[in-house]
């Protein structure tokens, strides 16, 4: 199996969420079981297998998975998986198609690529508050708009919290937000705060490690943009270490999510 490695939504050459990309005939010919347990044994925060496109307009389709769950859709992981086939091919494909069967349009602009995604009805309900702010660890009453939630392809439950201070200071229970993820087909919980005009920060709880905590979600960009109705910059991976920053063009029942992308070692 052949595996690119990129960094994702990086403010700087040296930031960027990792994302690996696995092609070639042996990574196509791998269950989903087999590709799970890749992942797991590879240990990026998301891993996109890239196999043929199933309409000849598509470059291919792409199917994704975090070390503990395979995933409906992952923007930063389709993002270096349009970066590697602009590489190879020498264009930006035109669209792709993830495994559930979400087409994925994209375009270039300003050195970013950006994906147009169609909002997505999300059947589940969001939690009490009282119950987010102790799977959060946090007092409810930071908590200061309704929880929602939202999905451009992969459902978020978005929950803001009165200001950034209280989103560094946030030590969720893990095991208990995934699990709620998991019995009501939600990708976790992104949590946010605003910073001024269509500026927001924000942290994303998908995974059960804290080390391979996101430091960008594009999804939830797309997410939060819908819940909003706004066009959005945010930043995310800052306090991690990792600065990250990604844009989201809201059009009503689309939202175009994107950022830069670069080869990693």
């Amino acid at each position: 199996m052949e595996i690119q490695a990129f960094r994702c939504f990086g403010t700087g050459p040296d930031s960027g969420n990792l994302a690996l990309v696995c092609h070639g005939k042996e990574a196509e010919r791998l269950s989903v079981a087999q590709r799970q347990q890749a992942a797991r044994e590879l240990g990026a925060p998301a891993c996109v297998f890239v196999g043929p496109g199933s309409t000849p307009d598509e470059a291919a389709t792409l199917d994704y998975y975090y070390p503990h769950v395979r995933s409906a859709l992952c923007l930063h992981a389709s993002l270096a998986a349009a970066a590697w086939l602009e590489k190879r091919d020498g264009v930006l494909p035109a669209s792709l198609r993830t495994a559930g069967g979400q087409r994925l349009k994209l375009e270039r602009e300003e050195g970013r690529i950006l994906f147009h995604l169609q909002a997505q009805a999300v059947l589940a309900a969001a939690p009490p508050r009282d119950w987010l702010a102790g799977a959060l660890s946090c007092e409810a009453e930071r908590i200061v708009s309704p929880p929602a939630l939202a999905s451009a392809g992969s459902p978020k439950l978005l929950v803001e919290l009165a200001a950034t201070e209280d989103l560094n200071r946030l030590s969720p229970n893990l095991a208990r937000i995934v699990e709620w993820g998991r019995s009501t087909g939600v990708n976790g919980c992104y949590v946010y705060a605003r910073l001024g005009e269509g500026r927001y920060q924000g942290r994303n709880f998908n995974h059960l490690d804290p080390a391979l905590e996101d430091a960008a979600t594009g999804v939830a960009a797309a997410a939060l943009s819908l819940h909003l109705r706004r066009d959005l910059l945010l930043l995310q991976g800052g306090p991690l270490g990792n600065p990250c920053e990604l844009s989201a063009r809201w059009a009503e029942q689309w939202v175009a999510v994107g950022g830069v992308c670069r080869e990693a070692a």
